[in-house]
């Protein structure tokens, strides 16, 4: 059962930070164990029935949910072989990471976050979602204000035409939205001093839920784009012919 997450994990990490050298984790290996994979492993069974209440296709593997500690560096000017944080990644099961739709939590030692996001920018996903939401703004908007995001704080992030111009008749509060190149729901006001305890796990499982209705309708709509390319890949395929 989570119980939150010692100080201990804080001061492994701070301590990986200071010391970051592979020699330095292999001698403590048994601590980050125990005392951060421990808890993240605990947090993710915890959330793991939340997440496939909503996606019955989620992954639960919490090796393939969570990030690893070891850093690939091979085209990053910063040399440093491990994280000082951690995140979990809910996705789909054999989804394609770089283009996926999911739930994350991060923790590290100077802050928290947590919310709903497409991992990388996801034009094919961006595109049909702006085209519909022109279409019938007042269906979209509907589903986007039933999640009560600003006052649940969360806030949407992530990268946007600055320029594109939204059609007259999505409102004024769906601008950013239509704007989207890749989306972020992000939960502004978690705190450090939860994560010591069990209490920041209900706040989780309560904005996870609160955000559902706008994943179901990104993953209805990545769900379509997908079946439209399997079928266009048919389509595309040679014929089968008869050899003799």
């Amino acid at each position: 059962m989570f119980t939150g997450f010692p100080e201990a994990t804080t001061q492994f990490l701070l301590d990986l930070r200071f010391h970051n050298s592979t020699s330095w984790f292999n001698e403590n290996k048994d601590r980050y164990l125990r005392d951060v994979q421990g808890p993240f492993y605990e947090l993710i069974g915890e959330l793991v029935p939340v997440m496939r209440e909503i996606d019955p296709l989620t992954e639960v593997r919490p090796y393939k949910l969570l990030s690893r500690i070891r850093r690939d560096t091979r085209f990053s000017k910063d040399k440093s072989p491990y994280r000082d944080h951690h995140w979990i990644w809910f996705k789909r099961g054999g989804e394609d990471r770089w283009q996926s739709l999911g739930y994350w939590f991060e923790f590290g030692p100077q802050r928290v976050t947590w919310g709903m996001a497409t991992w990388d920018e996801n034009r094919p996903l961006m595109d049909r979602f702006r085209r519909e939401l022109a279409a019938d703004p007042k269906r979209y908007g509907g589903i986007i204000r039933s999640c009560s995001l600003p006052e649940r704080h969360i806030e949407l992030q992530g990268d946007f035409f600055r320029r594109l111009e939204v059609p007259p008749d999505v409102p004024a509060d769906l601008g950013p939205w239509y704007r989207l190149r890749s989306m972020a729901l992000v939960q502004t006001r978690p705190s450090l001093a939860e994560t010591a305890t069990r209490e920041v796990l209900g706040h989780v499982i309560a904005d996870y839920r609160a955000m559902a209705p706008v994943y179901h309708l990104l993953r209805g709509m990545q769900d379509e784009l997908e079946n439209e390319r399997a079928e266009d890949e048919t389509a595309r395929a040679p014929e089968p012919h008869d050899e003799w």
